[in-house]
């Protein structure tokens, strides 16, 4: 939702804060909020004016008309405001259909004034600009300021003055107050601007010879700007509406869909309700509730919500879980329903989303069947038919009742089978498959390209758009008719290359010449060729960094696909309308705030350019050119047969509706012939009209449809159009949200235009002044696709429409990725892996989720443990570990691989290259003992032979015995580092076998050569032998396996690169020079006989 209201604190504190007028305004910031927690007594600490003032006090929770409902104390002092909250606060209260319990109060500065010094102001926003209302006489008994406010329209992109306000706005105001209020109501408007408001209401606003006073206020701002208002805005809080609660639940939900690309709305209307849904799409949601509310489920409906654009499993886990904790938290006499439903996605992956409402249910299996909860399912889009196996099984493992239906189904049919109104079919549907749809069904290899023609309902001419005609310099262009041929070229603005191959794909089913995608926009990389299929053969496709560039190699591109993000998605189709060459720019991007959406559509009416968007899919044109992710994968294309054109065209709002209307549409007529999806926002670019008159115009339609909403008034125009005979072709329209005259208070729906303001916005006016214009209206969703058939089957039998035969279109090959995905092939892996997954919403350390590795505190040790070891190691083996690091970091710049990494470093290279020379040193005779002593000692031990044998053994074979001797260190001056370690072994493990035999070794080589010390590698070699063996954790052959391949000195390498990383940083910091060896430190030994 974009346009949200705010607290009248909130809105007042925006005004304070902000408003530039030369006007003074009176009682900045002297307002104090009230709530159950409040102490008086404190609050006139922190206010002292309370005690020394009149007060009024009003509660601050959305209530309109305050005033007339005695909601309004006035001319109070403290006490008395004590008195009047008693019999008020915390209690429920009726305002309209809605009951509610008053619990946020607002107390401010009374201000006495006579009644002439009242005005009303108000500003809000609408697709022409934005509208100021001024009148003379304010306060509680203002009446009907439509009919009597003076009105000034400030076009989009335009200012206001102080001349225009005393013109058009205060002809009845006394000469004395016009200065005062023109400068005001100029800064009230900049202030609308600057941040973002989309309704702001003053009434009364009060002027008297000491300045302005706001008294009272009401205002939204589109909360879509944040990204722009941030630092001014700080943390906006929004206030439900009055009569419904704000549940923490909705609050997490909230929080996941902000910090998320998709979109997870949840409002709750009746948590002690049967019927819950958790809805895909923001049209389908609803739709569904339309259908929950006509067949009589208003009063049990718990929730609305929905969640789309293409979730993760977590966040479709999570928004789960929140639903199905809701609705097990209180049993209903009859039990309770869930209704998971959508229509056919267009690019979300169904199987995916469904993996995190299948967890949910597993988890919830018991409080789902205490509480007798029958979940009923449809769906369509990608992958679609996994999802519902999955679904399905799901119910048969746990036991709760599942019933599962795909795109055979009519969307709201399980609508009518979870309430009991129609039965639950007992032949399960038939199994289908993604890959089905891909075979050639007519049996022949090849498809015969020449016999088939652009549409069903034209000739086989060459279909070329009309151009926009050049203007006369300020008016607006007219657009072209139309939009898109077979021949039509398109630039993609993003690097969205899964859209653009669904494309080519639609492309080459359509069996277009050419690809419809000519190059790529991505300012991110520079110039360069990204690889896509035509078919079976690999093509590449230019990816431009710079827009101008594109535009320029590409003349034949006249249409523009944006992929932008939000916040870049205004300048790119700003950027976009300077090329002539554009003639249709379709915006993909939800979330653009309103004030620069209406700057977009002005300039684009202005260079006669059609704006399809913001917040669509886009829209297709059968047998033509399709815009991205429009009607979903190619399983989708051929089902709704949309590689060919038939003969309804139809407009939609919601992208994933449009898809479901493909797919009433393919099973109900001869197919579509244009589709467009406008988008949900308030503004969309191009409006129902634009596309009907079109349509009216192309001579291969022959009926329309249109899917409306609540919400806006666009749909007069089509009455009008129809009245007037502007429109003569059978329209079918149906308006959907008719369920919201039924809510008690107001819902917003998904999208961010469903919502009416008045009641001619709503959809049971619209759809009424509809059928009374001469529109097929059906009287349910559920009888739309029953309502299309009628109006095409008469049009086939009186000879208007006849239908051709079908063809069928040329086969493509599945990508390797999704035929994976669909579970159609299998391939050996490259590579295998059992120590980390991080594919998941949470990385994992052998299973072991990365939150719980730091829950449990097992440190740099335990995480060792598990990525080398894949074991959650005893404490004191973690600590071990981290011990052999510490001991194992550094022993000075005079070994070898220190020596090294410094003479790398001093030489001029990076960090990587020194730290690599440094770790090339390590072997048996630098660093690399702890494996080849970890092996010697363990044979010799596990053979039983005694340690003065295996002194004797070793010599005699003239081996070294690995990890025994040191350069410095003797059995008179002991290396420190070993001492550590072997307090720490003999305190903690649970045996030492091997150690004990190694410091046996010791005595008797010490013996000999007091130098000859159980070194440190040697010590760490034969102790972790031991802890291996003895820590319970592994078996002996799985202990023995992990010394035979080298697993210890990784114990050195790992340890010891910190102190190479510490020398290399120590030389750049002294900034050492190139390093040379001395002369006299080299022994210069030639040949003889060359040196004489």
């Amino acid at each position: 939702m974009s346009a949200k209201a705010i607290s009248e604190q909130t809105g007042k504190e925006f005004l304070y804060k902000y408003i530039c007028t030369s006007a003074t305004v009176q009682n900045r910031f002297r307002y104090a909020t009230v709530t159950t927690e409040t102490d008086l007594d404190r609050l006139a600490l922190e206010h002292p004016w309370l005690l020394t003032e009149r007060l009024v006090v009003k509660p601050d929770q959305l209530i309109k008309r305050r005033g007339k409902l005695g909601l309004v104390g006035v001319n109070l002092d403290l006490n008395g405001v004590r008195e009047w909250l008693k019999p008020r606060l915390m209690r429920e209260t009726t305002v309209g259909k809605a009951k509610g319990i008053l619990r946020n109060f607002l107390i401010e500065p009374f201000v006495p004034h006579k009644q002439e010094e009242e005005f009303y102001v108000c500003i809000y926003a609408s697709r022409e600009g934005d509208h100021v209302l001024f009148h003379h006489q304010g306060g509680v008994d203002v009446g009907d300021v439509d009919a009597k406010a003076q009105k000034l329209l400030v076009g989009v992109d335009l200012k206001i003055s102080e001349e225009d306000v005393r013109k058009e706005l205060l002809g009845h105001v006394h000469d004395h107050s016009k200065t005062v209020l023109a400068n005001f109501i100029v800064g009230l408007f900049n202030l609308y601007e600057d941040l973002f408001f989309t309704y702001l209401e003053i009434n009364p606003l009060v002027v008297t010879k000491d300045g302005v006073y706001v008294l009272d206020m009401a205002a939204k701002i589109d909360a879509t700007a944040d990204y722009i208002c941030k630092a001014k805005w700080g943390d906006v809080e929004f206030p439900p509406p009055f009569g419904r609660e704000a549940y923490p639940e909705e609050a997490y939900i909230a929080e996941l869909d902000a910090k998320s690309g998709a979109s997870l709305k949840l409002t709750l209307l009746n948590p002690r309700g049967r019927i819950w849904t958790m809805v895909a799409g923001g049209g389908a949601s609803v739709v569904y509730s339309d259908t929950i509310c006509d067949l009589g489920g208003v009063d049990e409906l718990a929730n609305y919500g929905e969640y789309s654009g293409a979730p993760s499993e977590q966040q479709t886990y999570d928004y789960a879980k929140t639903i199905l904790s809701l609705m097990t938290r209180e049993k209903h006499p009859d039990g309770k329903v869930l209704i998971i439903g959508g229509s056919i996605a267009n690019f979300t992956n169904v199987a995916a989303t469904f993996k995190g409402i299948v967890r949910a249910i597993r988890d919830y299996q018991v409080p789902l069947k205490e509480h007798e909860v029958t979940i009923f399912v449809r769906r369509g889009g990608p992958n679609y038919q996994e999802g519902l196996r999955v679904m399905g099984e799901v119910g048969k493992t746990t036991g709760v009742p599942i019933h599962v239906f795909g795109t055979e189904t009519h969307m709201t049919a399980i609508v009518g089978m979870a309430l009991g109104r129609r039965p639950v079919p007992t032949q399960p549907p038939a199994a289908v498959h993604t890959a089905n749809f891909l075979l050639n069904s007519s049996g022949s290899s090849t498809t015969p390209v020449s016999s088939r023609t652009a549409s069903f309902s034209e000739n086989k001419a060459k279909a070329s758009a009309s151009p926009a005609k050049k203007p006369k310099t300020g008016a607006a262009v007219s657009k072209a008719t139309t939009l898109f041929t077979k021949h039509t070229k398109s630039m993609v603005w993003g690097m969205q290359t899964r859209a653009v191959q669904g494309m080519l794909d639609f492309d080459y089913v359509c069996s277009r010449e050419e690809p419809s995608v000519a190059a790529m926009i991505y300012p991110f990389t520079g110039d360069h060729k990204q690889k896509f299929y035509w078919g079976h053969k690999e093509i590449l496709l230019p990816v431009y960094k710079n827009m101008a560039d594109a535009m320029k190699k590409h003349p034949e591109v006249d249409v523009l696909i944006s992929f932008a993000s939000l916040r870049s998605a205004f300048e790119s189709t700003m950027e976009t309308l300077q090329h002539p060459q554009i003639h249709t720019i379709a915006i993909i991007a939800e979330g653009i705030p309103e004030a620069l959406t209406r700057k977009i559509i002005k300039a684009a009416d202005q260079k006669g350019v059609t704006i399809i968007g913001p917040a669509t899919v886009g829209g297709i044109k059968p047998g033509c050119f399709k815009i991205g992710n429009t009607g979903g994968m190619l399983d989708n294309i051929l089902a709704s047969r949309l590689y060919r054109a038939g003969s309804v065209a139809y407009v939609s709002r919601s992208g994933g509706m449009s898809n479901e209307l493909n797919n009433i549409i393919s099973r109900t007529t001869d197919g579509v012939y244009e589709g467009v999806a406008i988008g949900g926002d308030r503004y969309p670019g191009s409006v129902f009209m634009d596309h009907v008159l079109r349509y009216q115009d192309t001579p291969g339609v022959h009926m329309i449809v249109v899917l409306g909403e609540i919400g806006g008034t666009e749909e007069y125009k089509i009455c009008q159009a129809i009245k007037q005979r502007r429109v003569t072709k059978p329209l079918v329209c149906w308006c959907i949200g008719t369920c919201a005259t039924m809510f008690s208070s107001e819902v917003q729906f998904g999208h961010a235009g469903a919502c009416a303001n008045q009641t001619s916005e709503t959809a049971v006016a619209k759809n009424h002044a509809l059928k009374e214009a001469g529109a097929f209206v059906p009287k349910s969703f559920d009888e739309l696709g029953e309502v299309i058939k009628t109006v095409y089957d008469d049009l086939v039998a009186k000879g208007i429409i006849v239908p051709a035969a079908e063809v069928p279109p040329p086969t493509v090959p599945m990508d390797y990725s999704w035929a994976r995905e669909l579970g159609l092939i299998r391939k050996p892996a490259s590579f295998m892996t059992s120590i980390c997954d991080e594919r998941g919403q949470e990385l994992l350390y052998a299973g072991m989720p990365i939150t719980e590795v730091f829950k449990t505190e097992m440190g740099l040790g335990g995480t060792l443990g598990l990525l080398w070891f894949q074991r959650r190691l005893p404490r004191y083996a973690c600590q071990f570990i981290e011990m052999c690091l510490m001991v194992t970091a550094d022993h000075g710049p005079a070994v070898s691989g220190a020596h090294n990494t410094i003479v790398c470093a001093r030489a001029g290279k990076d960090l990587i290259s020194s730290l690599t020379s440094g770790l090339l040193t390590i072997g048996d005779r630098f660093g690399g003992a702890l494996d080849a002593a970890a092996k010697q000692f363990s044979k010799a031990f596990d053979s039983g032979m005694l340690p003065m044998e295996f002194v004797n053994k070793m010599k005699k074979e003239g081996k070294l015995i690995m990890g025994i001797g040191h350069r410095v260190k003797s059995i008179n001056n002991p290396d420190m580092r070993v001492q550590i370690l072997k307090d720490f072994v003999k305190q903690n493990f649970a045996a030492s076998q091997l150690l004990d035999y190694a410091l046996d070794v010791e005595k008797i080589t010490t013996s000999k050569k007091p130098n000859l010390i159980l070194n440190v590698d040697g010590f760490i070699g034969v102790a972790f032998v031991d802890l291996l063996r003895n820590c319970g954790g592994f078996t002996r052959d799985e202990a023995d396996e992990f010394v035979e391949i080298g697993a210890l000195n990784g114990i050195f390498v790992l340890g010891r690169s910190m102190g190479f990383i510490g020398h290399y940083l120590d030389q750049k910091r002294l900034k050492q020079g190139l390093y040379r060896h001395p002369w006299d430190d080299i022994s210069y030994v030639l040949p003889e006989h060359m040196s004489m």
